[in-house]
């Protein structure tokens, strides 16, 4: 297991295309979303424009990293039998996933930091020590959460169902905007999806506090749900002729 890890790393590294989108597109994208933002709160909120968009932006780049590169690989990868081949050395499903998740979690890191790195250098940001440090922990880890939904589609289908996962969980998460300037029903929703509880996590950083256990419990709970779906599906695949 250990080997595919490794191997799947390396691999997600030296797509340069897919590397270039995956980290330099969300700082570029937060600085022309939070480029006119000004300082005055976010109603409902204790934070500022700049500040909500720095978390949700890095939280956005890292699902791009580990939700659209990862669902197209492995679409691939069982369109064309590998993950039967994979069988013959009696690696597990959870391995596969697992070294799927390492993959995508190399290429979110760097996503993260560079835009905390253009959110303090730019725009001014300024925060303690040990917010940044939490803000970009909880924002990586947050990210597995999302790392094994690229199994669910096959074929031609992972593309529109990608970006239909991609784009709906970020509108309805709030990524795009604070939930608080749309209407309760969205909010509702918005409530019990992974989008929301996991950018929740650093703007509860960014308000002083600590992540609130009902948003980790979601999280950890989704986690839990699309790892055993992921490897559920890897076990189907391994079965068929």
């Amino acid at each position: 297991m250990t080997t595919l890890i490794k191997l799947e790393i390396v691999r997600a590294l030296r797509n340069k295309k897919f590397m270039f989108f995956s980290v330099i597109y969300p700082p570029v994208l937060y600085l022309i979303i939070a480029g006119g933002a000004d300082s005055k709160p976010i109603p409902g909120m204790k934070l500022d424009m700049g500040l909500y968009f720095m978390v949700s932006m890095a939280a956005f780049g890292a699902m791009t990293a580990v939700l659209l590169g990862n669902s197209e690989r492995i679409a691939k990868e069982r369109e064309k039998g590998w993950v039967r081949q994979l069988r013959l050395t009696a690696l597990p499903g959870r391995g596969y996933v697992a070294a799927k998740m390492a993959a995508a979690a190399t290429v979110s890191l760097p996503s993260i930091l560079l835009v905390l790195i253009v959110a303090a250098v730019v725009k001014g940001v300024r925060l303690e020590p040990w917010q940044w440090i939490a803000i970009a922990v909880g924002t990586w880890l947050g990210s597995f959460v999302f790392a094994a939904l690229g199994y669910l589609a096959t074929g031609d289908a992972v593309r529109p169902i990608s970006m239909l996962c991609y784009f709906g969980l970020a509108f309805l998460g709030g990524l795009w905007m604070p939930l608080t300037i749309l209407p309760q029903w969205v909010q509702n929703i918005a409530e019990w999806l992974p989008t929301h509880a996991y950018a929740a996590l650093g703007t509860a950083v960014e308000a002083g506090g600590a992540p609130h256990l009902k948003d980790v419990a979601i999280l950890a709970g989704y986690l839990l749900v699309f790892t055993a779906g992921a490897a559920g599906l890897y076990r189907k695949d391994t079965h068929k002729a």
